[in-house]
């Protein structure tokens, strides 16, 4: 598993305490069930339980670990555990290693422990497959999996597609249980804003520009951690995929992790020089006691420093290329809204070229939403030339083009488009952007300030009530609402009159904001929202919390079908 983000003193909230609670929660089920013993854990959850507890703790009480699969469990312990989500499909799965065991003559003990709850179809389904009286059963309650210093995941994948596609809001009850839960272990928060997903469904489509925003792009940051398959560290991976963490444990990752990617550059070539200076110097002058200590703390950071190189020098080999930059300018007309007819020609010739699916799909998708669907003529024409391209992905795609317009994604135009008028309202298009010394959040776009930011931009300075009729030609109803009473208490009233923005705190210190995606936030907003809590004046702390880490391609991808 790797490396784990500190969570030392550098968050205003005490998230350490909230993993180490979910450690003991996890250890204590384990060491209750006696001997030795074998646990199965699904692998997208093993990828989850890497950032609450190192593989080595687990293993000090004589834990065997493997991975759900299909294969029955080879093990010679006559315990085994599965910790597992609440999925209908893996019942099938551990029925069929308990049905194995006993036509092998194997005896053994069976437990499985649900996470976050148990579900009554799930255990339905152990009772049709006859294992249900074999098998103990539990639940380990982790709604809240602390990624960094100031983020917190719901682990909920599924969620948006969940509620847009297929009406199931379970997830809704999971992240209002998430909330509660961070409420009574963490007293700290004094606002909560909530963000569905579904009214800015033009910022995750975008392609980041931050170097971390850029590293889930084109590697794909999985629970804190990238995989390398190429020369790292001045040796190649021979093939073999080498996991790398990226968190605010690594202090020069944290320095530019927010960063433009074209000022990243800059900031590493202007370390490297000064480093190869300070070397020059040592080796050319009479060094003090204090100059050498200095110089050997520089040199600590040395790892880090070849790191960052090797991955900016890799991401560069995508960026500099003619198609990423054609995009970008593409992605940046689609959301000016400056020439249609230029857009519809660029996604044809994509839809001609036969590029990825999702790569179509996702500028596809931002140009549906930012003009209120696509006109009777070149909807019908597109959706027939993206189903004639099915021929080289597969049938099963038909259904995922359903998925997207029954989300709303892909549509026909019925009415004109607010997107104008929304662009101009909340300034979303930035001239003249400077990525080296910004001055507004749309650095993190090279121009573009994303929608979700400059709304909760806005309910921390002056509310919602001050731009209620731009709120209005947004997706889905908003609302804004005052707690009364204690922390504990459960009474909401709403708020009359015009609102001065977030509550603030009396003595002095910052008022901690809780702001919650639902639906999934992207690298590049949170660069966003920490560029605001950075500002002078802010009198806010602002953490984030999300169903999940997505960009476009994850997202688009929840909606497609493996169907046949």
């Amino acid at each position: 598993m790797a490396q784990i983000p500190n969570l030392d003193n550098t968050s205003p909230l005490n998230l350490k305490s909230l993993r180490e609670q979910s450690q003991k929660d996890l250890v204590k089920i384990l060491k209750d069930i006696r001997g030795k013993k074998c646990l199965v854990i699904e692998p997208k959850l093993g990828g989850s339980l890497s950032l609450i507890i190192q593989t080595s703790l687990l293993k000090e009480y004589g834990i065997e670990l493997r991975h759900l699969s299909a294969e029955p469990v080879q093990t010679d312990c006559t315990k085994v555990v599965y910790l597992v989500p609440s999925q209908r499909d893996l019942m099938k799965s551990i029925s069929s290693h308990v049905h194995d065991d006993i036509s092998k003559g194997l005896q053994r003990e069976y437990y499985i422990y649900f996470v976050p709850r148990r579900e009554i179809q799930c255990e339905r389904i152990l009772e049709e497959e006859k294992v249900h009286h074999l098998i103990t059963i539990g639940e380990y309650p982790l709604y809240v999996v602390p990624v960094d210093e100031d983020i917190l995941s719901f682990e909920l994948d599924l969620a948006y597609k969940q509620c847009q596609v297929d009406g199931d809001t379970g997830s809704l009850w999971h992240i209002a249980k998430a909330i509660h839960k961070l409420e009574m272990a963490l007293s700290e928060i004094n606002t909560l804003i909530l963000i569905d997903r579904e009214v800015d469904m033009v910022s995750p489509m975008c392609s980041q520009l931050t170097y971390e925003g850029l590293l889930d792009e084109f590697l794909r940051i999985n629970n804190g951690s990238v995989e390398l398959g190429f020369i790292y560290n001045g040796c190649s991976t021979r093939g073999k995929k080498m996991k790398v963490p990226l968190n605010s444990s690594d202090k020069l990752f944290k320095e530019i992790r927010d960063l433009n990617f074209e000022v990243v550059v800059q900031v590493l070539r202007q370390k490297a020089t000064s480093m190869k200076q300070d070397y020059t110097e040592m080796t050319t002058t009479n060094q003090t006691v204090s100059e050498l200590k200095d110089f050997v703390k520089k040199l600590n950071s040395l790892p880090e420093m070849t790191r960052h190189i090797n991955l900016a020098q890799h991401l560069s080999t995508f960026t500099s290329k003619p198609s990423f930059l054609a995009k970008l300018d593409m992605e940046h007309t689609i959301i000016e809204a400056s020439s249609y007819d230029i857009c519809f020609d660029y996604i044809e010739e994509m839809i001609h070229k036969q590029e990825p699916l999702v790569n179509v799909l996702r500028l596809l998708i931002l140009f549906s939403v930012t003009n209120s669907g696509l006109p009777k003529k070149h909807f019908d024409y597109l959706r027939q030339a993206v189903r004639e391209l099915l021929h080289s992905y597969g049938f099963e795609h038909m259904a995922t083009l359903n998925n997207l317009e029954k989300a709303g994604l892909l549509k026909k135009q019925e009415s004109k488009s607010n997107w104008l008028t929304v662009k101009r309202a909340l300034q979303l298009v930035v001239e003249d952007t400077d990525t080296a010394n910004p001055n507004d959040i749309a650095y993190v776009f090279s121009g573009y300030a994303p929608l979700s930011i400059r709304l909760v931009q806005h309910a921390v300075r002056s509310g919602w009530r001050a731009m209620e009729e731009i709120l209005k030609l947004l997706p889905g109803p908003h609302t804004e609402t005052k707690r009364l009473g204690f922390a504990s208490s459960p009474s909401f009233a709403t708020l009359q009159g015009a609102s001065n923005g977030v509550d603030k705190i009396a003595d002095g210190r910052r008022s901690l904001v809780l702001v919650v995606f639902v639906g999934g936030v992207t690298f590049a907003e949170i660069a966003a929202l920490r560029f605001l809590s950075a500002q002078e004046g802010m009198a806010y702390d602002l953490i984030i919390g999300t169903t999940k880490m997505v960009n476009g391609h994850s997202l688009v991808e929840t909606f497609f079908e493996t169907i046949g």
